[in-house]
C-alpha cells in the first residue's frame, strides 16, 4: 500500500527571533503613529524634522521592521542577523532606552508619584512599556555563540565563542557571535585553564542535559582533564570567589607559524555551568585529536 506522506511545517530556528524583533517594531511604530494622529500633521512632520531623536528613531524603527539582510538558519539558530544590523540594533535600543528612562524618570521626578500614576494608566502603561520594549531588544540581540553545546556532535559554545571540531579532517573552526575568527589544525591546539586546574588526571563527567541540543541525542559521558576542574565551580562559590570569574584560553601553537607561536585564540569567562562543561569537554576533544 501507499504510504502517504506527512509533513510538519516547523519554523527555521532564529525564525522566532526576528518575529519577535519585527512585532516590536511595529508596536512602537502603531504607539508613534498614534500619538501624531493627535496632533496636527504639519506640526508634527515640523517637529519631526527638527528633532535628532525623531531622526535616530526612525532609522531605528526601519531597521527593525525589515531587518535587512536577516534570514533564518539552521547553522545559525541564534545569529539569524547579520553582525552590522545585531550591532546596530543594539545601539540604537541602548540609546532608546536611555531616552525613555530619563523622560520617564524626569517627569516622574518633576510631577511626583501620584501624577505619574494617573499618566501611566492614561497612557495606557505606555511610559512602562516603552522603555521594557527597548530593553527587550537589547537583550534578543546580546552576544551569544552561534549554537548550543552539543558534545555528541562536537560543537562547543563558551561565552560568545562556538567552537566546531571536526574529528575526520582534525580541523577546528572557531567563530565569535556570528564572526568567523579562523580555523585551524586540532592538534596545534589546547586549553589553558586558570591557575593549572586542568592539569592532572582525567575523570568521567557526564555532561548535563541542559547544555545539549534536543536533536544531539544521548552523548556518552564527557572525560574531564581533572578531578579539581570538575568541582572548580562549587570550590569557587565556597570561598567566595564569584566576583573574579575564572577564564579560560584556547591557545593555537603551531610550528609552521614562524614568529606566532604561542598565540590565544580568544580568552573567555566561565560564567555558567554550561560553559564550564563545554570547556573541559572540547579539551577533551582537543586531546583525543
Amino acid at each position: 500500500m501507499a504510504r502517504t506522506k506527512e509533513t510538519r511545517a516547523n519554523a527555521a530556528p532564529g525564525a522566532g527571533t526576528i518575529f519577535a524583533l519585527r512585532a516590536i517594531g511595529l508596536v512602537i511604530l502603531a504607539r508613534w503613529l498614534f500619538s501624531m494622529s493627535q496632533m496636527d500633521i504639519v506640526s508634527s512632520l515640523a517637529a519631526m524634522a527638527s528633532s535628532p531623536w525623531a531622526c535616530i528613531n526612525l532609522v531605528f524603527l526601519f531597521l527593525l521592521i525589515f531587518l535587512p539582510g536577516a534570514r533564518a538558519q539552521a547553522e545559525r539558530p541564534f545569529h539569524p542577523l547579520p553582525q552590522w544590523l545585531r550591532q546596530a540594533l543594539r545601539l540604537f535600543a541602548f540609546l532608546g532606552f536611555l531616552f525613555a528612562v530619563f523622560s520617564v524618570g524626569a517627569f516622574v521626578w518633576s510631577a511626583g508619584g501620584r501624577r505619574a500614576l494617573h499618566a501611566v494608566a492614561a497612557t495606557n502603561g505606555w511610559l512602562v512599556a516603552a522603555p521594557a520594549l527597548y530593553a527587550a531588544v537589547l537583550w534578543i540581540c546580546r552576544p551569544r555563540a552561534l549554537w548550543r553545546t552539543n558534545v555528541a556532535a562536537r560543537r562547543f559554545a563558551i561565552g560568545r565563542y562556538a567552537i566546531s571540531v571536526d574529528a575526520t579532517t582534525r580541523t577546528v573552526i572557531v567563530w565569535v557571535e556570528s564572526r568567523k575568527l579562523g580555523q585551524y589544525d586540532a592538534r596545534e591546539l589546547s586549553v589553558r585553564w586558570p591557575d593549572g586546574q586542568g592539569d592532572g588526571s582525567a575523570a568521567p563527567v557526564a555532561a548535563p542535559a541542559d547544555v545539549l541540543d534536543a536533536g544531539g541525542g544521548a552523548p556518552a559521558p564527557v572525560a574531564a582533564t581533572s578531578s579539581s576542574a570538575s568541582a572548580m565551580p562549587r570550590a569557587a562559590a565556597q570561598t567566595g570567589w564569584l566576583h573574579r570569574r575564572p577564564k579560560v584560553e584556547l591557545l593555537w601553537d603551531s610550528p609552521a607559524a614562524a614568529g606566532h607561536n604561542r598565540q590565544t585564540v580568544f580568552r573567555a569567562a566561565l560564567a555558567t555551568e554550561g560553559d564550564r562543561v563545554a570547556a573541559r569537554a572540547l579539551d577533551t576533544s582537543l586531546r583525543q585529536a
